[in-house]
């Protein structure tokens, strides 16, 4: 597998800190931006779930890489519905920088599929669930709906791609004789340069299998209403081997 996936020409990929910064007002230019970052994660996403499959697939069962197969082709709606908003707006994906702190996680957990679960899924993913639905009010307070409902849309598909992370980094810690819980928390801690931090959105992360006892540590109140979201435990996948 290569280290970097290729890449357009745009957008320009700048370090976090050089990013420009986004203002928190509903203006045209800041609603875009917000857009055009929401689009360069699905981008990204796409790349993280088949370099699941090429870099650790060897190490799972058949289902690992049917699972992550489906994911990145989901995240590349994503994108693609994302991308079109955009140009129904004036825009285009590559018309703003981004940066590339996703796939620095990627390249941080290369040597390792445990961490890779832990940080991708399970931190980065499950942190989706926790603000995007404030994102989602962001656009209906400034009348955005079909912004709104793009968003809960994948709002939905998220739930489901951090159940397939959190599944299968606990079938591997199972055959490890790990709690899954605890080994979770380890990883974090080693490969995790940010702070976990509340709100959390419980009842998505619940329904993606990622309970409190992983971060319930870490967790604080929120102002989150309960949304019930549907269970994504079935279809539990077979066991992990080689790992």
């Amino acid at each position: 597998m290569p280290d970097r996936p290729a890449r357009p020409d745009r957008p320009e990929l700048l370090p976090p800190n050089r990013m420009p910064k986004r203002g928190k007002g509903g203006s045209p230019a800041n609603r875009l931006a917000l857009i055009h970052a929401l689009a360069h994660i699905e981008f990204v996403a796409i790349d993280l779930a088949f370099d699941l499959v090429g870099r650790f697939g060897a190490h799972f069962p058949r289902e690992f890489a049917d699972d992550w197969m489906r994911v990145g082709a989901e995240e590349a709606m994503h994108f693609a519905i994302l991308d079109r908003r955009l140009r129904q707006l004036g825009s285009f994906y590559g018309a703003l920088p981004a940066h590339d702190g996703l796939w620095e996680a990627a390249e941080n957990t290369a040597h390792d599929p445990l961490a890779r679960l832990a940080i991708v899924p399970m931190v980065l993913e499950a942190r989706g669930l926790d603000i995007t639905p404030q994102t989602i009010a962001r656009f209906e307070s400034t009348k955005d709906a079909k912004t709104a409902r793009i968003l809960s849309r994948i709002l939905q598909d998220e739930v489901r791609h951090v159940a397939a992370g959190v599944r299968w980094f606990a079938q591997a810690c199972v055959i490890r004789g790990d709690s899954p819980a605890n080994a979770w928390r380890a990883l974090v801690a080693t490969h995790f340069r940010g702070v976990l931090k509340p709100p959390f959105n419980d009842s998505a992360r619940a329904a993606a299998g990622l309970t409190k006892e992983f971060y319930g540590e870490v967790a604080q109140s929120h102002a989150y209403p309960a949304v019930k979201f549907p269970s994504s435990g079935e279809g539990q996948p077979k066991a992990a081997s080689s790992l």
